[in-house]
């Protein structure tokens, strides 16, 4: 199974999208735009996508990512990344994924956990009032104490 891979048995090399996987993302990304500019051949989707994991498994800079891997620049990853965020591929994937796994039964829902921070709020909260101001007052010191025992700038 796809998603068995990150559970149990661990993969040595984790950014290597695997055929299964492949078959599963490949329908979801769009197809490539018009170039604008005759300039290098495109770098192929699954070696991008490998850079992609790559770059988000070692957390590394995406200017480092290094070209012996075959998947292109980081700034070409990065947008790949981008687009297809902007078309909704993990979105797409995760809704496969999930079914993939409802089917296989392999759901445990007994571990679920609904945040409040995503759910939307029926109504408005209270209106805030102005801020206090700080301005008037001095703040009290956090370096230093006015009493001589825990003074350090006098001498015993």
């Amino acid at each position: 199974m796809v998603v068995g891979l990150a559970v149990g048995k661990r993969q040595s090399r984790p950014w290597i999208v695997s055929d299964e996987l492949w078959s599963l993302i490949e329908p979801l990304l769009p197809g490539p735009g018009p170039k604008l500019v005759e300039s290098r051949p495109r770098v192929p989707d699954r070696q991008a996508l490998c850079g992609i994991l790559f770059v988000l498994h070692t957390g590394i800079q995406w200017e480092y990512l290094p070209q012996e891997l075959g998947c292109g620049s980081g700034m070409t990853c990065w947008r790949r990344l981008a687009a297809w965020n902007e078309a909704g591929v993990w979105d797409g994937l995760y809704l496969v994924l999930l079914k993939k796994l409802r089917v296989a039964k392999k759901l445990d829902w007994s571990r679920a956990v609904i945040d409040s921070s995503h759910v939307r709020a029926a109504r408005r909260g209270p209106k805030a009032g102005p801020a206090r101001s700080t301005a008037h007052g001095r703040a009290a010191s956090t370096t230093s104490s006015p009493t001589a025992r825990a003074s350090r700038s006098q001498s015993c």
